[in-house]
C-alpha cells in the first residue's frame, strides 16, 4: 500500500443523510463518534463495499474502490477491508480455525492452516482453534472475529461497535490487543463506537457525526477540549486528553509523574513504570482555578500557568476556561461569578488544581 492515506467522500440527501469528508493515515486510528442514528455504520459499510452511497468517493494508497462520478464501484470480495462486526459475525458451523481460513483464500493453500494458527495465537486463542463459536465466550469469539479481519492483510482495517457484546473487564483487555494490532498492521484504521472509553483509549484522531454531518475533526487533544460542540459537552462533558510519558515512580508515595511537556503531573502509581507511554483525561469539572499558589491543601497537582480562551455556555452560568500548562492546555468548567471575582480574562496567569485521583489514565505502551 502507497503512503497515501485511505480517503473518503459520502454525500447523499437520503434515506440516510450524509455530508462527509475525511482521510486517515497509516497507523492512525480514526474515531468517529456520535449518537445513535447518525450514520456511523452506513460510513464503513460505503468503505467496505456493502452500501453504495449517492456520491462516493473511497481510496486507499493508489487503488480507487468507490467513485460514483466516473461509474467505479470494486465489490466487496475484492477490497482489501478487514471489518469487525459487533455481533461477530462468524460462520456458527465453522471452527474458530475454519473461520479465519474462510478469510485465507488469497494465500496459497499450503500455508493457510498455519497462517491461521499464527493469527490466532496472535489474538491470544492459542489451542483453541478447533471450538465452534457456540463453545466461545464472548471475548474469544471477538479475538476469532479480529483473526478473520486481518487475516485478509487488509489496507484498512474497519471497527463497527467491536466491544459492545462484552462486559467492561473484557472490553479493556480487547481494546489492549486491538491497540498492539493496530500497531503492528501500520494500516489506517475507522473505529465506530458510541462509548466514549474506547475514543480516549484507542483513538489518535475524532469525527464528530451529528445526522450524518460532520460537526468537527481533528487530533483528539484538539477535539475533546473544544468547548463549541454542544452535543460534546452534553454527552461526554469536556475534558483535556493529553498523551504524556512517565518520568518517575515513587512506590513508597504511591505515587508517579507524568512528563506533559510543562510542569509534572502527579497521578496514583498502580500499574505504572518509568518510561511508559500513556493517556490521561482530565475532565473540565475536576479543575479548579486560582490566582496564587495555595497551601495546606490534600491535592498534589498545583499547576502554574496562562488563560487562554474563556468560553461563556450558551443558556447557562457555566463558563468553559482554557488554561495552557507548558505545552498543554487544560478546561475548567466554572461559574460566570468565578471568572469575574477572579478576573479571569485571556492572557491572565492562573493555577489549574486538580486531583490526582480524577484522572483518567490508560497506558498505552
Amino acid at each position: 500500500m502507497a503512503d497515501t492515506p485511505l480517503r473518503v467522500g459520502l454525500r447523499q440527501a437520503g434515506p440516510i443523510p450524509l455530508d462527509v469528508a475525511f482521510d486517515c493515515a497509516r497507523g492512525d486510528v480514526l474515531a468517529i463518534f456520535g449518537p445513535s442514528g447518525s450514520g456511523k455504520s452506513t460510513i464503513l459499510r460505503a468503505i467496505a463495499g456493502l452500501y453504495a452511497p449517492a456520491d462516493a468517493i473511497v481510496r486507499t494508497g493508489d487503488r480507487t474502490w468507490s467513485d460514483t462520478a466516473a461509474g467505479v464501484h470494486v465489490p466487496p470480495h475484492q477490497r482489501a477491508v478487514g471489518l469487525v462486526f459487533q455481533d461477530y459475525a462468524l460462520f456458527p458451523h465453522l471452527t474458530a480455525r475454519g473461520n479465519v481460513l474462510a478469510a485465507l483464500g488469497h494465500r496459497p493453500k499450503a500455508e493457510r492452516v498455519a497462517r491461521a494458527d499464527e493469527l490466532l495465537a496472535q489474538v491470544h486463542m492459542d489451542g483453541l482453534g478447533d471450538r465452534r463459536p457456540d463453545a466461545l465466550s464472548g471475548g474469544e469469539r471477538q479475538r476469532v472475529a479480529l483473526a478473520r479481519a486481518i487475516a485478509r492483510d487488509p489496507a484498512v482495517l474497519l471497527l463497527d461497535e467491536p466491544f459492545t457484546a462484552v462486559d467492561r473487564p473484557v472490553r479493556r483487555r480487547l481494546q489492549d490487543e486491538v491497540d498492539a494490532l493496530r500497531r503492528r498492521l501500520d494500516v489506517p484504521v475507522i473505529l465506530v463506537t458510541h462509548d466514549f472509553d474506547d475514543v480516549v483509549r484507542l483513538s489518535t484522531h475524532v469525527l464528530l457525526l451529528e445526522r450524518g454531518r460532520v460537526m468537527a475533526s481533528g487530533p483528539i487533544a484538539d477535539v475533546m477540549r473544544r468547548a463549541d460542540l454542544p452535543w460534546l459537552r452534553d454527552a461526554v462533558g469536556l475534558g483535556a486528553v493529553v498523551d504524556a510519558r512517565v518520568a518517575g515512580v515513587d512506590l513508597e508515595r504511591g505515587l508517579a509523574t507524568l512528563d506533559i511537556g510543562g510542569p509534572a503531573l502527579v497521578v496514583p502509581a498502580a500499574g505504572l513504570t518509568p518510561g511508559a507511554l500513556v493517556r490521561v483525561r482530565v475532565p473540565a469539572r475536576e479543575v479548579i482555578l486560582a490566582t496564587q499558589a495555595p497551601a495546606g491543601l490534600s491535592l498534589h497537582n498545583v499547576l502554574a500557568g496562562v488563560v487562554t480562551e474563556v468560553h461563556y455556555l450558551p443558556g447557562t452560568s457555566q463558563v468553559i476556561v482554557q488554561v495552557r500548562v507548558g505545552a498543554t492546555h487544560l478546561l475548567a468548567e466554572v461559574t460566570g461569578d468565578a471568572v469575574s471575582r477572579l478576573a479571569l480574562t485571556v492572557g491572565a496567569p492562573v493555577h489549574a488544581l486538580v486531583k490526582s485521583v480524577s484522572i483518567d489514565l490508560h497506558v498505552v505502551s
